[in-house]
């Protein structure tokens, strides 16, 4: 079992006298160094002028993918439902956007202010159905908190 950072730990991030870049960055960090299957977590961030998602911080191997329309992939169709998405297999989805060949499946949490989506978590793993109910849980109650920042 997964030993994630309390809710307490990341409320501290978020209160500290930082810029929200290097928030969300320290938030990245901690995530995947405190769970072996989170391989890549990042934020993409709303521009919503031109309906895309902009990568912000992020730890990891580098992606292509820095600007993502809305509905494309699982980070776009995650900021036009606006509700999280659980990928166990990416193998199975038809409209995935490959960032690595290493990632095996994707879950995406949306980050709500006052009900506008604003960003989005994304995290990547290297094993096939790794995400369970206690990271959906988790990784939502943590975009709660990040809305904040927005």
């Amino acid at each position: 079992m997964m030993n994630l950072p309390s809710l307490d730990r990341i409320t501290g991030i978020i209160q500290a006298p930082h810029s929200r870049e290097v928030k969300l960055l320290e938030i990245c960090q901690l995530l995947r160094e405190t769970c072996s299957y989170y391989n890549w977590v990042g934020f993409y961030l709303a521009d919503q002028n031109r309906e895309e998602l902009v990568l912000g911080p992020h730890v990891g191997e580098p992606t292509e993918h820095v600007c993502i329309p809305y509905g494309k992939g699982i980070c776009g169709q995650v900021a036009k439902s606006r509700e999280t998405l659980i990928v166990q297999d990416i193998e199975v989805v038809e409209n995935y956007l490959a960032c690595n060949v290493n990632v095996k499946a994707e879950m995406v949490v949306p980050i709500l202010k006052d009900g506008q989506f604003v960003a989005e978590l994304d995290i990547d793993s290297h094993q096939k159905y790794p995400f369970t109910e206690r990271d959906r849980v988790y990784l939502n109650g943590i975009c709660q908190l990040i809305a904040g920042l927005f």
